[in-house]
């Protein structure tokens, strides 16, 4: 699994748990979502992802995009 795949996994994961725990715990949960929208949108225009860069220095192999 190339870098982007897993980039793109774990932040459909983090939106979809943070949009049940929202409906189940607390409204607040929707600030989590919010942050992961955030952060996918500035990564399209700036090509800089954390968890990617995380990815890299764990030997993940990169594929076109990052």
């Amino acid at each position: 699994m190339t870098i982007e795949r897993i980039v793109l996994a774990v932040a459909g994961a983090f939106i979809l748990i943070s949009l049940a725990l929202s409906q189940l715990l607390s409204p607040y949960w929707l600030w989590f979502t919010a942050f992961v929208g955030a952060n996918l949108l500035q990564s399209a225009f700036t090509g800089f992802c954390p968890l990617a860069v995380i990815l890299k220095r764990l030997g993940k192999k990169p594929g076109p995009a990052f």
